[in-house]
């Protein structure tokens, strides 16, 4: 998302972090990863796949691969030559697109059934004002996306992630902002030209990281997108910093994401990493970047990380911790507030939140003075 609210354009948040880090000063953020994170493994940058070339993919939100390359969507983006479904062969140049029937607001995910049928995430809300969200969906072999319109059962909420369950039912992921986000399902199946209630299923407690990032601390507890794997037994949620890979059970995905423990892959300084996919075999993970505010000439690159695997049956063997219960983990979190579950040295958290002040009331000045 090119977002303008506490994590706005990439500028934008990259001048918060410096100020936060400025404001820190010299006392560094003491953080301890909280235990019951399966393996993390090393922080190294992904191997890169390709590079798209096309000038209207330069704020791409939502990715996923097909068998013969890949479907990739931007954000809102005003230009109307980039409000389209784009289909990429293998080497990420352009091969087809699909247009909107209508003009969506923020798209900021994709994800794909079994069936073959891709689902568009319009659900951005960066000033948490819609009274609807959207999914728009491509049947196979269709040259034009149908609208479902959906609403929340409490307020407006900023969602980055979508993921499909087995009977082709969406899941929505809040964006989140501390480590925390909710996910929501229809309560009854979607129907174009009505509006389907959302009920909240669960939350889910981001594990902490120190993975290095443009967003700092920031961008390690939010969610900005998700995907399901082929075989349809893991889905992965991802963060700024990091992917976290869940294990599903039954088809249970909700319960796989609210009970289960993930497997860390860190995506170590991606530019502004808002999209993620499974190869078509489960066997990486996918990721590209938004390259807006990049240097001139920054295109857009595929990279690819290998996908983690279960756990080892034998501890020993293991240089990780042993896994402790998720709602082990959960007090913790909650009591660090960012990032779902950092521990804070008491010096360096009255720092932090002399920093967040200090961003909080630079980024609503300049949202004020922007209107």
């Amino acid at each position: 998302m090119r977002v303008r609210g506490w994590v706005t354009r990439g500028r934008r948040v990259r001048a918060a972090a410096t100020l936060g880090a400025l404001l820190v000063g010299a006392a560094p953020l003491a953080v301890a990863s909280v235990p019951g994170v399966a393996g993390a493994s090393a922080a190294r940058a992904g191997a890169a796949v390709c590079e798209i070339r096309d000038d209207r993919l330069n704020e791409i939100s939502g990715m996923v691969a097909t068998d013969d390359g890949y479907v990739v969507v931007n954000d809102g983006a005003d230009d109307a030559a980039r409000r389209r479904i784009f289909f990429l062969d293998e080497r990420c140049a352009v091969a087809r697109t699909v247009s909107y029937p209508s003009r969506p607001r923020d798209t900021e995910d994709l994800a794909v059934g079994r069936d073959g049928t891709i689902w568009v995430a319009d659900i951005g809300d960066n000033d948490r004002n819609r009274e609807t969200i959207a999914l728009w969906r491509l049947a196979p072999g269709a040259d034009r996306p149908v609208l479902h319109r959906m609403t929340y059962p409490d307020n407006p909420h900023d969602a980055e992630a979508l993921l499909v369950d087995a009977t082709g039912r969406p899941l929505i992921i809040t964006k989140g902002g501390s480590g925390t986000v909710v996910l929501y399902a229809p309560t009854t199946a979607l129907k174009s030209g009505a509006t389907t209630p959302l009920a909240s299923v669960g939350k889910v407690v981001l594990p902490s990281t120190t993975t290095s990032n443009p967003f700092s601390f920031l961008g390690r507890g939010v969610v900005t997108g998700a995907a399901n794997a082929p075989d349809g037994r893991r889905v992965v949620l991802r963060s700024y910093a990091d992917a976290f890979e869940y294990d599903v059970a039954g088809d249970d995905i909700v319960a796989a994401l609210t009970g289960g423990t993930p497997r860390i892959t860190p995506l170590p300084d991606e530019p502004q990493g808002e999209s993620i996919t499974y190869s078509r075999d489960g066997r990486s993970l996918l990721t590209v970047s938004e390259a807006a505010d990049q240097p001139a000439g920054t295109r857009p690159t595929i990279l690819r990380y290998p996908a983690t695997v279960a756990p080892a049956a034998h501890p020993a063997e293991s240089t990780t911790a042993a896994p402790t219960s998720p709602a082990a983990a959960r007090p913790a979190a909650q009591a660090a507030g960012i990032g779902g579950g950092r521990v804070v040295s008491l010096a360096a958290g009255a720092g932090t939140l002399l920093a967040l002040v200090a961003v909080a009331g630079l980024l609503w000045r300049r949202h004020t003075d922007r209107r």
